[in-house]
């Protein structure tokens, strides 16, 4: 059964669609349960230098798990620093949810796939040094991509 926070990100998704000038997209999906999501990201620096979410958006393709994690997520990611958006995982997601069926606990690790994706992309295209534990995210995902 899901709870009221997941019922109401599924029904009322915060911050679903495109950013057709998107600075950075993230895409995962999950082979055996055929959900796909996007996450779009722009980026701009703060006044201390700091490179900030400013506006983030997602498109899913998958159940009402997959689409709560991925409204709650860029609710979380929304105006924090990307070193500070990349501390968000699937645990604090859930929390946020008030819960998940195990059986749906996968939707909330592509969630946050897709946020570390998508910042990985943006590091990448702007030359922005990569850390081992980014890099070690982004393998895990290239390599289930490919089985």
């Amino acid at each position: 059964m899901y709870t009221k926070k997941v019922k109401d990100h599924f029904q009322n998704p915060r911050n679903f669609g495109k950013i057709k000038d998107a600075d950075s997209i993230g895409e995962v999906g999950n082979m055996a349960c055929g959900d796909v999501m996007k996450l779009y990201l722009k980026i701009k620096k703060s006044d201390k230098g700091d490179e900030i979410i400013f506006d983030i958006k997602f498109e899913t393709f998958g159940c009402a798990a997959a689409i709560a994690t991925s409204s709650k997520i860029t609710e979380m990611a929304k105006g924090k620093a990307l070193t500070e958006a990349l501390q968000i995982d699937d645990k604090a997601i859930i929390k946020s949810l008030n819960g998940l069926p195990q059986i749906k606990v996968h939707c909330s690790v592509l969630a946050a796939k897709a946020l570390s994706e998508a910042i990985y992309n943006y590091y990448k295209k702007n030359n922005v040094e990569i850390t081992e534990s980014l890099e070690k995210k982004h393998q895990l995902i290239v390599n289930n991509k490919e089985k």
